[in-house]
C-alpha cells in the first residue's frame, strides 16, 4: 500500500461495562486507531504507526486494524501490555477509567518513528499518545517535524483523568497546536483547558495566534463550526438516533481528512484555499459520518457506500 495519511497514536482495548459489570466486553479502540479505521473505510489508504503489546488484546487491536484495511507496515512490536480504558454508559454519555501505567502506548522511542515516504500527504495525531509520557515527548517531536514535509492534523480528545494539571496540559496543547495545520477540537476539550472562555473564541485565538490553517471545533448534536481564513462557518447536524457516542469524534476526524483528500485539499495550499461552499461540504461529511456512527453501539464508522448514501438522503430531504 501507498499510504497518502499516516495516523500516530494508541490503539488501545476498550472494556465495555454492561448491565453485568462481572462481564465486560473487550472491544478494539484508542482514537487514533479509531481515526485511522475511519478513513480506510471511507477509502483512504491509511497506515497506523502505533505499539502493540505482546499480550492477546495487543494481537486483538493489531487484527482488527488489519482486518479493517489499515495497513500496519509501521506497526511496533512491544514488549509491555496493551492499555485499558474501562467504559461506563451514564446518562451524560460514556465515562471512562483508564489502566496505562507501564503499557505499550506511551514507551515511545526515536528509533521507532519512521522516515515517512514524499507519497505520503497528511500525518493525523491526538489523544493520549500526546499526553502521557515518556512516549508523549517523543512521539510529539516527531510529529513537529513532519510540518516539514506534509500537513499535520491533530485532534486532543482530552482525558482529564489522565492529562495531568489543567495550566500544564495548556502548555503541551498549545504547543501541539502551533505545529499543527488542522485541528479539530471539541467544545467540550476547549471548554476544559480553558474553563472560563467561549470555546469558539478560544479556537479563533489560538488559530490566529499560530496561522493555523484550518480550525474545525466540533459541537456534539449541534453540528461544527469551521475556522478558516477569517470566516467562520456553521453547520448543523441532523438528527439521529444516538446508540453510543463513543468513536463519534473520532469519525468525524476520519471524515474530514479522507473529504479534504478526496477533494485535492490536504495540503497546505489546498487547506488556504478552501472556498466556503467547500468547507460546508467538508463539514457535511464528516457530520454525516460522525453521525452515523453515533447509531449503533460502540466505534463503528460508516463505509463508504453507506456515508454516501446517508449524504444523498439527507440532501433529498432539504431539496423536497
Amino acid at each position: 500500500m501507498n499510504p497518502r495519511v499516516i495516523v500516530a497514536g494508541e490503539a488501545l482495548i476498550d472494556l465495555i461495562v454492561g448491565e453485568d459489570p462481572r462481564r465486560p466486553t473487550a472491544i478494539p479502540g484508542g482514537s487514533p486507531a479509531n481515526t485511522a479505521i475511519a478513513l480506510a473505510r471511507l477509502g483512504t489508504p491509511v497506515t497506523f504507526l502505533g505499539r502493540f503489546g505482546s499480550d492477546t488484546f495487543g494481537e486483538l487491536l493489531r487484527t482488527n486494524l488489519a482486518a479493517n484495511g489499515v495497513d500496519l507496515a509501521y506497526a511496533v512490536a512491544a514488549d509491555e501490555p496493551a492499555s485499558l480504558a474501562v467504559v461506563t454508559h451514564t446518562s451524560d454519555g460514556p465515562a471512562y477509567g483508564f489502566h496505562v501505567s507501564g503499557t505499550a502506548d506511551w514507551a515511545w522511542q526515536p528509533t521507532e518513528l519512521p522516515d515517512l515516504p514524499a507519497e505520503v500527504r497528511a500525518v493525523h495525531t491526538g489523544s493520549l499518545a500526546l499526553a502521557l509520557e515518556p512516549g508523549a515527548s517523543v512521539l510529539g517531536r516527531w510529529f513537529a517535524a513532519q510540518r516539514e514535509h506534509r500537513v499535520t492534523s491533530f485532534d486532543p480528545n482530552i482525558r482529564p483523568a489522565l492529562v495531568g494539571p489543567r495550566e500544564e496540559y495548556r502548555q503541551r496543547l498549545t504547543a501541539l497546536w502551533a505545529v499543527s495545520d488542522i485541528v479539530k477540537v471539541s467544545v467540550e476539550d476547549l471548554q476544559w483547558v480553558y474553563p472560563d472562555s467561549d470555546p469558539v473564541a478560544v479556537g479563533r485565538r489560538l488559530q490566529d495566534d499560530h496561522g493555523t490553517p484550518l480550525v474545525v471545533v466540533t459541537l456534539g448534536g449541534e453540528g461544527a463550526v469551521a475556522l478558516h481564513g477569517g470566516r467562520t462557518c456553521r453547520r448543523r447536524a441532523a438528527p439521529v438516533s444516538v446508540v453510543d457516542t463513543v468513536g463519534a469524534g473520532d469519525t468525524f476526524s476520519g471524515g474530514l481528512l479522507h473529504w479534504l483528500d478526496e477533494n485535492g485539499a490536504l495540503s497546505r495550499e489546498g487547506l488556504r484555499s478552501l472556498t466556503e461552499q467547500e468547507i460546508d461540504q467538508a463539514l457535511e461529511f464528516a457530520i454525516t459520518v460522525a453521525g452515523l456512527a453515533c447509531t449503533r453501539p460502540g466505534a463503528d464508522p460508516p463505509r463508504r457506500a453507506e456515508a454516501h448514501a446517508a449524504l444523498q438522503r439527507s440532501q433529498g430531504m432539504i431539496g423536497s
